[in-house]
């Protein structure tokens, strides 16, 4: 299935990749509904809704800077370079993410869509205010202030800049994704449950559309039914070996 689907990727002509959790979970970000992932540890409710922020912003913020923190520390594993190198060869024309954690950009890719934004980007409760603390060099001070951040503008509190239960996604990034599936004809689907919509249609259109998708993951998932071929394993192995066999695949022209 390595050599199939390598074969694919080789002669694709718009190749895209669809992430979720598990293509970080060997970089040190947890997972959240694996065992021993974050919705083991906290409740939804508590720390990711709209109303959670009212109830207790200073709760959502603990979780959050625990979450940036984590995410500081940890760096693009192979699954994210062989991303990169795909798109510096000029085959991967896209990553369409679920995840906030900013991988596939340390790693390099530059054709990111960040459909549930970025955990360094925070923006405010009330006014159009939003800020990187990673392009303002303010992370580390961010980190250690011990209130509630407020607005420099109107002085109402800062929330996380990332899409939350029972929240919409933005109307452009989420078209934008769509319009990336529907001119795909091979989509890489890594370590993503399936189960989050309406980010897991990305998958289903672009076979809707007659394109091929490739499943990466340790087990089955929701996309494994419509998937062409599914490639069981973690994320960084499997992405490293299709790497070497679609370079094998390009030298020889013979696939």
């Amino acid at each position: 299935m390595i050599e199939e689907a390598a074969k694919l990727i080789a002669h694709s002509r718009f190749l895209i990749a669809f992430t979720g959790a598990g293509i970080s979970a060997e970089s040190g970000v947890p997972t959240f509904r694996d065992k021993g992932g974050l919705w083991e540890k906290y409740k939804i409710e508590d720390v990711a809704t709209p109303e959670a922020f009212k109830r207790n912003p200073g709760l959502v913020w603990e979780f959050y800077k625990m979450r940036m923190q984590l995410m500081k520390n940890a760096r693009p594993n192979p699954a994210h370079l062989a991303l990169t190198e795909l798109e510096n060869m000029g085959i991967l024309k896209a990553v369409i993410t679920q995840n906030i954690d900013n991988l596939h950009k340390m790693a390099g890719t530059k054709a990111v869509v960040e459909l549930h934004g970025n955990i360094y980007s925070v923006k405010c409760s009330n006014c159009e205010y939003k800020e990187n603390l990673l392009e303002t060099r303010k992370l580390d001070e961010f980190l250690v202030e011990g209130r509630i951040p407020k607005c420099p503008k109107c002085g109402s509190f800062i929330r996380p800049d990332v899409v939350w239960f029972g929240e919409s996604l933005p109307q452009g990034t989420l078209q934008k994704a769509f319009k990336l599936a529907e001119r795909a004809d091979v989509c890489l689907v890594i370590g993503t449950s399936g189960q989050v919509f309406p980010a897991a249609y990305i998958p289903y259109i672009v076979k809707d559309s007659g394109g091929y998708v490739i499943e990466i993951n340790p087990k089955e998932s929701g996309i494994t039914p419509i998937a062409d071929l599914f490639l069981k394993g973690n994320a960084g192995e499997i992405m490293k070996l299709l790497l070497e066999k679609v370079k094998i695949c390009l030298k020889n022209k013979k696939c």
